[in-house]
């Protein structure tokens, strides 16, 4: 696929997906959902890849869904099937992405837009970053995935009340509320991210992915049944490579060198 509203540049085995409508905060539109699935699904093939930074161009990290280019047509949104259609898809393309995500939150992100925050594995923001759970401000319900991702993030009493009010919460709050992992001034985001992203790329890919995958499992699930999925999992990565490199730099006294394998 060609991208035209997203970037998709690998390097150094950290590939960095910028949402590229700075124009418009980097609305979201039905061509850069196709655009995002399309590029996740890549990045959970290709082997070059070992971390994702997921960001946007401009001052925005993405304002949501592009109201005004979904209305141009004229004709009623059916908002359920673009969730179905798209949205829906792109977060469990994420979600389920054997690698880790860090999104590098460079402004605002509303919406949909917080959304896709929400379902990195890491969130690093801007000092002038902020997050606005926008639908209830034009009588719509939160979606794509954060019903699901918020409570889990900041607890049910506090995502309630920013889902029911809709109001921005800046850095520093989100970053006291758990929101985010980090905040760092927002001349420091593109180094911070860059460091960040490189010390995971050197990490057991393999391991990380299952770990993604154990955390989502156990949230749903009883404590016996998250046992026995951390005994699948725990097998699975003792035949990796990873773990045997693990194991000989731990005996050797040395830094170990992954390979994601």
């Amino acid at each position: 696929m060609t991208y035209t509203t997203i970037l998709y540049d690998t390097h150094d085995d950290v590939l960095r997906i910028t949402l590229n409508r700075p124009e418009r905060l980097n609305a979201l539109t039905d061509t850069m959902r196709h655009e995002l699935i399309d590029a996740f699904t890549r990045a959970g093939a290709e082997d070059e890849v070992r971390v994702v930074v997921l960001t946007g161009a401009g001052r925005g990290f993405c304002s949501g869904a592009d109201l005004v280019a979904a209305l141009e047509s004229g004709e009623p949104v059916d908002f359920g099937q673009a969730l179905r259609t798209t949205y829906n898809p792109l977060v469990r393309q994420m979600r389920g992405l054997p690698k880790p995500i860090i999104a590098a939150v460079n402004g605002v992100a509303a919406g949909a837009g917080m959304s896709l925050a929400l379902a990195c594995d890491l969130r690093i923001a801007a000092e002038n970053a902020s997050f606005i759970q926008a639908f209830v401000k034009i009588g719509l319900v939160p979606d794509s995935g954060s019903t699901w991702l918020l409570p889990r993030l900041v607890g049910l009493t506090r995502a309630m009340e920013l889902m029911m009010s809709g109001r921005k919460v800046d850095a520093a709050e989100a970053l006291a509320i758990g929101l985010v992992n980090r905040v760092v001034p927002d001349e420091e985001l593109g180094g911070a991210v860059a460091k960040l992203a490189q010390e995971y790329a050197n990490a057991p890919t393999r391991a990380i992915g299952l770990i993604k995958q154990a955390v989502d499992y156990a949230l749903d699930h009883t404590l016996e049944e998250a046992l026995e999925q951390e005994a699948e999992l725990q097998a699975q990565a003792g035949r990796t490579a990873d773990h045997v490199e693990g194991v000989a730099a731990f005996l050797e006294k040395r830094v170990a060198h992954f390979k994601g394998k």
